[in-house]
């Protein structure tokens, strides 16, 4: 592992939130558009995140014993509120514990509805963290080009959302 990528530290996050309301403070203060979220009563609301590198080298996660049946997917994870703080600060902290990296969110990219689920997808910068530091949730983080995105994870909602990525990234 490289001390660094793109100038910024691969190091372990030493004071990282371990409440609701640290992660939420974290999230004070971003400022982008988003729609307003909806989900069917009996659909639970997830959010996660999508982290990008300055050469469009994108962060995917492995699940242990591939959870539902995801080999390579973004993290993500169950929210209890559909409100925009909660979501945001849940994305932050699946980011955290399935990948090990600190992040920023920048933006809305997605609602993807899955079998059991609604997710909130946020775009994000890394600030720091170090994958070694993933939780048990992952067995493996990878840095995948761009261009291989769609074919690395393996699930139909995760090329969507890579396709919508690339669109995005594309200015279209």
């Amino acid at each position: 592992m490289p001390d660094q990528l793109h100038g910024v530290p691969f190091d372990s996050w030493q004071d990282a939130p371990f409440s609701n309301e640290g992660w939420r403070s974290l999230t004070e203060g971003l400022y982008f558009d988003e729609p307003p979220f909806e989900a069917p009563a009996d659909m639970r609301s997830a959010s996660g995140a999508i982290i990008v590198e300055p050469d469009r080298r994108v962060w995917v996660v492995s699940p242990t014993n591939q959870f539902w049946g995801y080999v390579n997917t973004f993290p993500k994870g169950t929210c209890e509120s559909i409100e925009r703080a909660a979501l945001r600060a849940n994305a932050l902290k699946e980011v955290f514990e399935e990948s090990g990296l600190r992040v920023e969110l920048t933006g809305f990219l997605a609602d993807s509805t899955r079998s059991k689920s609604v997710t909130r997808y946020y775009l994000a910068r890394r600030l720091g963290g170090n994958p070694a530091d993933m939780g048990w949730e992952s067995q493996a983080v990878h840095l995948v080009p761009l261009d291989e995105l769609a074919s690395f994870v393996n699930q139909d909602v995760d090329r969507t959302l890579a396709h919508q990525l690339c669109t995005f990234l594309s200015g279209g």
